[in-house]
């Protein structure tokens, strides 16, 4: 069996942005900076290991301040790709840029469309099909959901068509079969990126989401970094709903972890016990859908302190061929007030290991494609996609 030496941990904190892209405003999301903006709601927040990586050179305002000479590289990275969602961010990263962006409904969606659904599903009609944030809406519409068995459907200013349910009223079986027809029947002009179960339980006032969420996303229309590995026998780990997001494409292990703290552990443990080679690929999800779509400025910078504290035991597990790259897929800033949806903002990145030069500012990278570029020449692959490889400035000679 043939045994690559070189692997790549890329680590997505998702929704953690770095600052307004300069076409912020054109999304509402002019002033939008994650991080910044954590830092000055949450005063006491302190990330001294990703400080030590760059994080504060990256954003000066992150506590403590970094040494001289930052044990990793780090910069900062735009989208290229004109939108602000999970799919889209994930794909760049992997070298796929979507473009035009997925469809999106400010009014909901068209009632003829809804009609279909429900008759595909055998469905008397639907609750909501508005723009919302979906823990409001449950509390809004759980009772009725409750009396009528109607599932709920809502949407945002992302590409998604989100279905809510009640799992003693919809089974989670029934509720993923419907979503299942949903993301059959959502071809163009409504090629909508994600189909999204989300499921609930408890009583009127006390409702509250379970850990059976379930993305029905589209396939990547075309090659991305996965597939360049798999293709070429490399391992390929996906941890959290990375599978999701590839539609289980191009992976060779899948670990679909519920929340952070799992996600962590088993970053930790493919680090530990996985093959040489290839790319343990996590997403840790929690900072955005727990916290910066809920605007909870304390609950996102609590997530930052904990996966900052977790952080040296994963840098200490990595093999003398490893590299970890810690960067996000889009923004979703906590302190906005303006909406509860993600935000247009650059991301952090960071990259660390014995082969990698310490102190290397990356500066601002203008596509997360690069990310991908720089991975499969690492991995000595063609690269995928236009970006464009920053692989020799962060390597040591």
């Amino acid at each position: 069996m043939i045994r690559y030496q070189l692997r790549v941990i890329l680590i997505v904190l998702d929704g953690v942005g770095s600052g307004a892209m300069p076409d912020a405003a054109e999304y509402g999301d002019e002033g939008a900076n994650t991080l910044r903006n954590l830092t000055r709601a949450v005063p006491s927040m302190q990330l001294p290991h990703l400080a030590q990586m760059g994080f504060s050179r990256i954003v000066p305002t992150i506590r403590p301040e970094a040494p001289d000479e930052p044990y990793g590289a780090f910069g900062r990275v735009q989208s290229l790709g004109k939108a602000k969602d999970t799919v889209s961010g994930h794909w760049e990263i992997t070298g796929l840029v979507q473009d035009p962006p997925f469809p999106t409904y400010p009014h909901g969606f068209p009632e003829d469309l809804v009609d279909s659904w429900c008759k595909q599903c055998g469905l008397d009609g639907v609750l909501g099909n508005c723009v919302a944030s979906g823990t409001v809406l449950i509390e809004e519409l759980g009772e009725e959901h409750l009396r009528t068995g109607l599932p709920i459907l809502y949407t945002s200013a992302d590409s998604v068509f989100q279905v809510a349910a009640h799992e003693e009223v919809i089974p989670l079986t029934r509720l993923y079969e419907i979503c299942m027809i949903a993301r059959n029947l959502l071809i163009p002009p409504h090629l909508v990126a994600r189909v999204i179960a989300r499921s609930f339980v408890g009583k009127p006032g006390c409702f509250r989401r379970t850990g059976n969420r379930r993305d029905f996303p589209l396939p990547p229309p075309g090659i991305t970094l996965l597939d360049r590995l798999y293709e070429s026998g490399l391992p390929v780990s996906a941890i959290g709903k990375i599978e999701d997001i590839f539609c289980k494409r191009g992976i060779t292990c899948i670990d679909h972890t519920k929340n952070n703290a799992d996600g962590i552990r088993s970053t930790l443990a493919h680090i530990l016990n996985g093959p040489e080679g290839g790319l343990v690929f996590t997403n840790l999800g929690d900072f955005d859908t727990l916290y910066g779509h809920r605007r909870n400025p304390y609950g996102f910078a609590t997530a930052l302190e904990q996966f900052d504290k977790a952080l040296p035991q994963l840098l200490d597990a990595l093999r003398s061929r490893d590299i970890v790259i810690i960067t996000a897929d889009h923004g979703c800033d906590p302190t906005l007030e303006r909406h509860t949806d993600h935000t247009r903002e650059e991301v952090p990145l960071l990259v660390a290991g014995e082969l990698i030069h310490r102190g290397c500012d990356l500066g601002l990278r203008t596509s997360l494609s690069d990310l991908s570029a720089t991975i499969c020449e690492a991995l000595g692959q063609n690269p995928v996609g236009k970006g464009k490889s920053f692989w020799k400035e962060i390597i040591q000679s």
